[in-house]
């Protein structure tokens, strides 16, 4: 993990594009900074916030220093979990 810069902000990157968010940012704070319209699918639960894993993270956690999130489809994740699960 990083500290933040002097100005207040970390670097994360979404969709594997470099972001300075303040560091007290969500995940979604992080996407919105991004894609305005993709956080507000993340909302709706349309699509997921996945760790550099792939695995789900929470919207609501906060943002550290060179954190990688991606966004996946909310269906695309649940067939892959009930799929694992199913193994």
């Amino acid at each position: 993990m990083t500290s933040p810069t002097p100005d207040g902000t970390v670097r994360v990157f979404v969709n594997a594009t470099g972001l300075s968010v303040p560091a007290s940012a969500t995940a979604l704070d992080a996407v919105r900074a991004l894609d305005p319209a993709a956080a507000d699918d993340v909302a709706a639960g349309r699509r997921v916030i996945a760790d550099s894993r792939g695995l789900p993270a929470d919207p609501a956690g906060r943002v550290h220093g060179g954190a990688i999130y991606r966004l996946v489809s909310a269906r695309a994740l649940r067939d892959a979990v009930t799929e694992e699960q199913e193994l």
